[in-house]
């Protein structure tokens, strides 16, 4: 599974924007494709996960520090997975990362240490 990640950039406070990851390989056989971020200095940190069973999505998750300004979507056939992400903070600059996997729907997905797969990452950075 190859993940590439893109979509991030220089916005304001309170600015949108929208990343992708493009899946290629056997993305079919991991029915779990997440976001995490890492802050300069910090640990990375989970912030968005999707469930399929088969192309039907069945659970999402979120950090509480995005909820309600994020969302995560996917788009099967092009096999890519997409957060929007809405009245974006300074505290949400970070370098992005998307990752997959064949995963349980528990608290584990929101474990770095869970995924074997993950894109380079794409760097968000917000100004106040």
């Amino acid at each position: 599974v190859q993940l590439q990640a893109s979509g991030g950039g220089l916005v304001q406070a309170g600015g949108s924007l929208r990343l992708s990851c493009a899946a290629s390989g056997r993305i079919s056989s991991r029915n779990v494709m997440a976001w995490f971020r890492q802050a300069p200095g910090k640990e990375r940190e989970f912030v968005s996960a999707i469930r399929w069973s088969g192309s039907n999505i069945v659970s999402v998750d979120y950090a509480d520090s995005v909820k309600g300004r994020f969302t995560i979507s996917s788009d099967t056939a092009k096999n890519t997975l997409y957060l929007q992400m809405n009245s974006l903070k300074p505290e949400d600059t970070a370098v992005h990362y998307c990752a997959a996997d064949r995963l349980i729907w528990t608290s584990t997905i929101t474990n770095v240490r869970a995924y074997d797969y993950w894109g380079q990452g794409t760097r968000v950075t917000v100004s106040s």
